[in-house]
């Protein structure tokens, strides 16, 4: 073989491994984009943060979390609170002033549509005493209302009124009861002591009952 020939046979194999590798290559990428979940994708993950949000440059609201979790490329971008959440809500833009807080087990908020929605032992405590519990709560943060589709227990004064869904302002001043199922009176002390009792007598026998 001469010169000419084996400076051919090189140029002739070197493009074949180049076209081999480019095709490798663009299977490879091909193969990459369609194994990646863009809404399963996480874009945040903080621990233990405590932020204190403003709108209109006056401050609105707080949250504590142990676990942030963010998915900012999903077709619905939303941050993930599994760990549970703390929010307490402001008046007057003023740290002292607090107006409600909120506790749940889990959160969700949806970050285009301004939309919390909070899972799992639900309660919050308005300034002027008045308690909410429920299983599931949403707070829309653009028509700045509160409001469930579920059972909710709420605790006014010596009052326990218990519904099928309420909606209220998220100052939780304005109220209304979509589904009253009943109304409960009490004496503040004698519920106390009541509860008192009954926790008492259910950490004596608790060993003993069975399911």
């Amino acid at each position: 073989m001469n010169i000419n020939s084996l400076v051919r046979y090189v140029v002739v194999a070197l493009s074949f491994v180049g076209s081999a590798i480019l095709l490798f290559s663009c299977e490879s990428t091909k193969v990459v984009s369609e194994d990646v979940n863009l809404e399963t994708l996480m874009t945040e993950y903080s621990e233990n943060m405590s932020i204190t949000m403003s709108e209109n440059g006056l401050k609105s609201y707080h949250f504590e979390t142990p676990l942030i979790e963010g998915y900012a490329m999903a077709k619905d971008p939303h941050k993930e609170f599994r760990k549970g959440i703390k929010i307490t809500m402001f008046e007057k833009d003023s740290l002292q002033s607090t107006s409600a807080t909120l506790v749940a087990n889990y959160a969700i908020f949806y970050e285009d549509r301004k939309l919390w929605e909070a899972k799992g032992d639900v309660k919050v405590e308005q300034l002027e005493g008045r308690k909410l519990f429920t299983s599931q709560l949403f707070w829309n943060q653009v028509t700045h209302k509160i409001y469930s589709n579920v059972d909710c227990k709420i605790v006014q004064g010596d009052q326990v009124y218990y519904c099928e869904g309420f909606e209220s302002d998220e100052q939780m001043k304005d109220w209304s009861y979509r589904k009253v199922k009943g109304v409960t009176y009490f004496d503040d002390t004698e519920f106390q002591n009541s509860s008192a009792e009954q926790s008492e007598v259910a950490a004596t026998t608790e060993g003993n009952v069975t399911k």
